[in-house]
């Protein structure tokens, strides 16, 4: 009985670096949640064209697909602390530089209010172009800071306490980017429209100085200079890339949840890529009501993030993604049947909670089996598959509305895409649903503890 306390207790800390790596993560939330409300109000009030907003959205997701194998090599080549910190402080630099051309620019902007009125005006193409390479610059970012970023967990706190630490991570994402950061963004532009561009930029400085006092011991860098100097700079790079893509293709778990996630994602871009023109147009929001809207997504994330450990461990692994993936798109159709957002809050809401429950058990389940220092590119090329499609389905939206438009009303035009992703979603459940059981995940954990997997 003496030696349960201490391994309770061990359990139960997660340890200070941790509590740090929360706090950077819940500050550069707030300051994503900010942009939530500003960034596309600011493309609303620059274009009123699906397709151009499509667009904009995509060209800042288009990373996700070609950087993401590069941001894996890099990952586990190159410390990852200190990848982390670089691009929160390239991130906050280059909000700034957006507030500043905000500030100086003479810019001619409608009423916000006012969007919702359906009214049309000319394209700002010089603002246009800013906000699409700024988005191009922003996803590159993102990808190889958040790629870095999920290596560091398994580094911080030990398996046992990864869903536990995942899941409090997500409750904090969710309640600075989904609650408290839209509706400070809502008040900041409604004062100034440069105004929650500056405070984003402070949030990213902050979370860099935090993730810089980390203390943690982080895995070192590969050492392959006598193997570069053999095969070449360009023929390692693919050796490395190949490494990751080799493991996880072998790998029938984790190449399955990939390729689900990746249909996931794409079917969710397709629907929400043109969310703030059917908040606006369809469900008639101010930029107030905009951002109570947003805080549907932080309730259900702070819940799903608190929960879902102890939901998993009640149902299981499996069973728990399965119900995920059949609930998801019943919830999509809701949406795009909706008349009212207070209907739209509360599927949002338990869109947001499954969401979440999916994140807490998958990331958790990747950090856990693939090895250290394979995790950056390995985890790489899972998100190419997950996070590569969201760029087509953001394009799709764009045309997809454009052509109903011809056919049918506007606001049916912007109900569309929830339908059509609803209905694609539950096909998806009845094939995948043979991939995702309690054997396989079982398996998966008991052959990444085996000293010989």
């Amino acid at each position: 009985m003496a030696d349960e306390k201490p391994a309770k207790s061990e359990k139960a800390k997660l340890g200070a670096d941790y509590w740090k790596l929360w706090s950077a993560t819940a500050i550069t939330n707030l300051g994503d949640g900010v942009s939530v409300v500003a960034y596309p109000w600011l493309a609303s009030a620059v274009t009123r064209s699906p397709i151009l907003i499509a667009v904009a959205a995509m060209v800042g997701r288009l990373p996700w697909l070609l950087f993401t194998l590069p941001a894996g090599v890099i990952t586990d080549r190159f410390d990852r602390k200190k990848i982390i910190v670089s691009m929160d402080l390239f991130r906050g630099a280059l909000t700034f530089v957006i507030a500043s051309i905000l500030i100086f620019g003479d810019w001619k902007f409608p009423d916000l209010d006012s969007l919702r009125t359906g009214i049309t005006f000319e394209t700002q193409w010089g603002l246009y172009w800013v906000i699409v390479v700024s988005a191009l610059l922003f996803g590159c970012a993102e990808v190889l800071r958040d790629n870095a970023a999920q290596t560091l967990m398994p580094s911080i706190v030990g398996k046992e306490n990864l869903e536990r630490a995942n899941g409090r991570m997500w409750s904090a994402e969710f309640l600075t980017n989904s609650m408290i950061g839209p509706a400070l963004g809502s008040f900041l532009i409604g004062v100034a429209i440069f105004l929650p561009f500056l405070a984003d930029g402070l949030t990213f400085l902050f979370a860099a100085f935090l993730i810089a006092s980390i203390k943690t011991k982080l895995p070192v860098a590969i050492k392959r200079e006598s193997q570069e100097s053999k095969l070449g700079a360009f023929a390692q790079f693919r050796l490395e890339v190949s490494e990751g893509v080799k493991w996880l293709w072998g790998h029938q778990l984790l190449r399955s949840m990939a390729i689900i996630l990746g249909l996931l994602n794409l079917l969710g871009s397709v629907s929400g890529a043109l969310f703030i023109l059917f908040a606006q147009e369809v469900l008639k929001t101010t930029v107030f009501l905009f951002a109570v809207l947003g805080t549907a997504g932080a309730v259900g994330g702070i819940l799903g993030g608190l929960l879902g450990p102890k939901i998993s461990s009640r149902f299981g692994s499996g069973r728990t993604l399965a119900a995920v993936l059949l609930l998801l798109p019943i919830l999509e159709i809701g949406i795009g049947i909706s008349f009212h957002w207070i209907q739209v809050w509360f599927l949002i809401s338990l869109s947001s909670f499954l969401s979440v429950i999916w994140n807490v058990i998958t990331v958790s389940l990747r950090q856990s089996i693939i090895p250290s220092e394979l995790l950056g590119r390995v985890n790489s090329v899972y998100r190419l598959f997950a996070w590569g499609s969201i760029p087509i389905g953001l394009a799709i939206a764009g045309g997809l509305v454009q052509l109903v438009s011809i056919f049918a009303e506007r606001e049916w035009a912007l109900r569309t895409p929830y339908l059509l992703a609803g209905i694609a979603g539950l096909l998806l459940f009845i094939g995948a649903r043979i991939h995702l059981t309690e054997e396989r995940i079982s398996r998966a954990k008991a052959e990444a503890e085996s000293p010989t997997a």
